[in-house]
């Protein structure tokens, strides 16, 4: 019996996965992600760029506002959570340091 995350994917079939920016992480294990999309516009081909918003579960609280994150499907969770963080691909600068640059300036 294979253990692997690839063999639990082999299991379940293949995941939405997904990355984007949390923009919000107010409550407690939710945080509130967008991701953009660019679509061609069927009749006019212009280039448009849509964003969706995700509530996702956050076991750790890993994730802070600003971060890059991967998300994936889950079964739900909640009214809204149907994702589930993955892995903080890119941490947002903390706002202490934020604070010590612009002292320093």
């Amino acid at each position: 019996m294979k253990t692997t995350a690839v063999a639990r994917e082999e299991e379940r079939g293949r995941r939405h996965a997904f990355q984007g920016l949390v923009v919000s992480d107010k409550a407690q294990k939710t945080r509130v992600v967008v991701v953009e999309r660019t679509v061609r516009h069927p009749r006019y081909e212009k280039i448009m760029r849509k964003r969706s918003k995700f509530h996702v579960h956050d076991e750790g609280n890993e994730s802070h506002l600003g971060d890059l994150v991967e998300i994936a499907g889950t079964r739900p969770l909640s009214k809204l959570k149907r994702w589930r963080l993955v892995r903080v691909v890119k941490a947002a600068p903390k706002a202490a340091s934020l604070k010590e640059e612009v002292t320093q300036k």
